[in-house]
């Protein structure tokens, strides 16, 4: 018989110890496994990632408004080339943001971005875009920074989504957390 089955109390703590660790290994997965849900889902507004577009569907379009932010910490100016496009579903697009490092020092960002309304972001789908990887703009530097994308026809048989006129595409940048702060 072992030490444990014989002590409730090393029993106990050895169970806590052991759900603790689960939780905490539940916590780093959190992050991927919603991600991941959320890009299956379109939920919260999340994108899909395409290679081609379909075919245009004649007649039926909407507009696309384009949003560009970035947070405290990076010295970046950031905006859409075009504030609003008007496209045909399911058409290849593309959309222009232009980026300026106003900074003293080279500043890598990385891009988050969501849909609005969100039950359009399962039919917007990216086949390029910046947000792929990071961005390092040297100071001074003007990057021009493509998204490539195309508005699903299957929208259209949405019951949630069929009456969506108008789309919203929202980016912030961040700076990448290992670098020296920028000036």
């Amino acid at each position: 018989m072992n030490v444990l089955a014989r002590d409730p109390k090393q029993r106990t703590a050895m169970m806590l110890a052991a759900i603790a660790l689960a939780m905490v290994g539940l916590g780093f997965a959190s992050v991927p496994l919603y991600r991941l849900f959320c890009q299956a889902t379109g939920l919260n507004g999340t994108t899909q990632r395409g290679l081609r577009a379909p075919g245009a569907v004649t007649g039926r379009t909407m507009t696309i408004r384009f949003d560009a932010n970035h947070a405290p910490g990076i010295p970046w100016s950031f905006k859409p080339e075009e504030e609003t496009q008007g496209v045909t579903i399911g058409e290849r697009e593309q959309a222009i943001f232009i980026a300026h490092n106003n900074g003293s020092r080279p500043v890598t960002g990385t891009a988050t971005f969501n849909v609005t309304p969100v039950q359009a972001g399962k039919y917007f789908t990216k086949i390029q875009c910046f947000c792929f990887t990071q961005q390092t703009l040297a100071p001074g530097e003007t990057a021009r920074m493509p998204v490539i994308y195309y508005v699903d026809p299957k929208i259209l048989d949405d019951p949630d989504a069929n009456d969506v006129s108008e789309i919203t595409l929202s980016y912030t940048f961040y700076p990448v957390a290992d670098q020296p702060k920028a000036g």
